[in-house]
């Protein structure tokens, strides 16, 4: 028996707020606005997933793995509340 499944890969689109800088502002602050959006409306909210899928596919998974260490012993140097 074989399965016939189809992948999509995706990766975070066009950001007008960046368009000509180094995107390691553009994947830090999606990952900011994730933890405000989750914070103020909670993890199922739609938009909130958008900047997950940002920074996750733009991000460098190391660098997200140390800032939610930062986040979790409140040192983490951006204010997440909404």
């Amino acid at each position: 028996m074989s399965e016939n499944n189809t992948y999509v890969l995706q990766t975070a689109g066009f950001d007008a707020r960046f368009p000509n800088q180094n995107q390691t502002k553009h994947w830090s602050q999606n990952f900011v606005d994730y933890h405000k959006c989750v914070n103020a409306k909670g993890e199922e909210f739609a938009p909130c997933q958008q900047f997950k899928k940002a920074f996750r596919s733009l991000c460098p998974n190391e660098w997200t793995a140390k800032w939610d260490e930062q986040i979790e012993a409140g040192t983490f140097p951006a204010s997440l509340k909404p």
